[in-house]
């Protein structure tokens, strides 16, 4: 039912062939999400993620999820009404605007846009946020929108990592902003030569030998509980899976792949989760243990278990969402080249102080909490 065995392109079967009209067709797409992309990051970007958040982190991150939420919701438009890719949900029904931590298995590239379907659903699409390896901050535009976004950067290197990690989720443990950070335990994607190294590794060290995911790794999954426990709702165990074959990024372009997707959650609230480093560990190693199960009994079923709780995408909310954003792109579009000369300037400076805090980290902290540190030390020495 699901294959995910590495493939060359030309003796791949695909879902759908790639015929010209789907060629020109995911031509078109890329170059709709490239300019809308760019459009949106330099217009709204420097005054969203620069100038506001010197006055307000939440207000800055409420504008944040409205706007690019916008353009976030091109990606389930794409994939639920023009590829026709059929979404399957099933599991527990979840509440809308809840705080969480989602841990979910990774059996291809593009899994996390995938999870943006299950967010669209319950309001929360400009509030995920995930931890990421730091060379996808390098690429030209999105890598912008991933850090104005406030997606997390990691080196995949213990000692650099959990110091950038402990400080960066500090600064979501606000319980008025909504959150839902996305993390995959296994670090990187299923592959077969993958899963046998993780197999043999298990055996010999006595954890669970594991068939459809790889063993995961803990300390980030803990470091992210303990900072965030005393703030978060739940967690929510996502089982990602894929009916005929896993797709790539450009799969998702052309629209030839996959034919559907299933997204089983399991919620767990906070609560029940075990406090200590050591036991919270065991606890997420038994979760994989569980997600290989229902991986196992997909291949065989066909589905998950309780299936279906959410509803199909609207298809008038998500038509009127892109003509909004086109029309915007077009309004930029035609200011930029069009209008006056100070536009082309705003671009450049846009474009060059985009690049800047993205290739520096710079999140601007609120000019008042500086005051207020400032006039606290000032206290204290007297």
């Amino acid at each position: 039912m699901e294959d995910c065995r590495p493939l060359n392109s030309d003796n791949r079967l695909k879902h759908r062939p790639l015929t010209p009209i789907r060629f020109f067709g995911g031509l078109i797409c890329l170059l709709v999400f490239l300019s809308t992309a760019f459009m949106f990051l330099v217009y709204f970007g420097p005054i969203i993620a620069i100038i506001l958040r010197l006055f307000s982190v939440h207000y800055c991150r409420k504008a944040t999820s409205f706007l690019f939420g916008l353009w976030l919701a091109l990606w389930p438009f794409l994939f639920e009404k023009i590829n026709r890719t059929k979404m399957v949900f099933s599991g527990d029904v979840i509440p809308a605007n809840e705080r969480v931590l989602l841990i979910a298995n990774h059996r291809t590239e593009v899994d996390w846009m995938y999870l943006w379907d299950l967010a669209l659903r319950k309001g929360c699409l400009g509030y995920i946020k995930y931890i990421l390896k730091s060379s996808l901050m390098k690429l030209p535009v999105f890598g912008w929108g991933f850090h104005i976004l406030e997606f997390i950067s990691v080196e995949r290197n213990w000692e650099i990592d959990e110091p950038v990690l402990r400080q960066m989720l500090s600064t979501f443990k606000n319980p008025k902003d909504p959150l839902w950070l996305a993390i995959f335990p296994e670090g990187t994607d299923f592959t077969e030569q993958k899963c046998k190294r993780s197999k043999k590794f298990a055996a010999e060290v006595g954890l669970p030998v594991l068939n459809n995911v790889l063993l995961p790794k803990t300390r980030g999954f803990c470091v992210c509980l303990e900072t965030l426990r005393n703030s978060l709702d739940a967690v929510y165990d996502v089982s990602i899976a894929y009916k005929h074959a896993c797709p790539s990024f450009m799969d998702n372009v052309f629209g030839v792949d996959p034919s559907e997707v299933h997204i089983h959650v399991r919620r767990i609230p906070v609560k029940e989760i075990p406090a200590s480093e050591r036991e919270a560990a065991a606890w997420l190693m038994d979760v994989f243990k569980l997600k290989d199960q229902l991986l196992t009994n997909f291949k065989a079923q066909g589905q998950f278990p309780d299936q279906g709780p959410e509803e199909e995408l609207s298809s008038l909310k998500c038509l009127v969402n892109f003509i909004v954003v086109i029309s915007l792109t077009i309004l930029f579009t035609y200011l930029t080249f069009f209008a006056s000369i100070w536009y082309k300037i705003y671009v450049g400076l846009a474009c060059a102080s985009l690049a800047s805090v993205t290739y520096f980290g710079i999140r601007p902290r609120p000019v008042i909490g500086i005051f207020k540190a400032m006039s606290y030390c000032k206290k204290t020495k007297k």
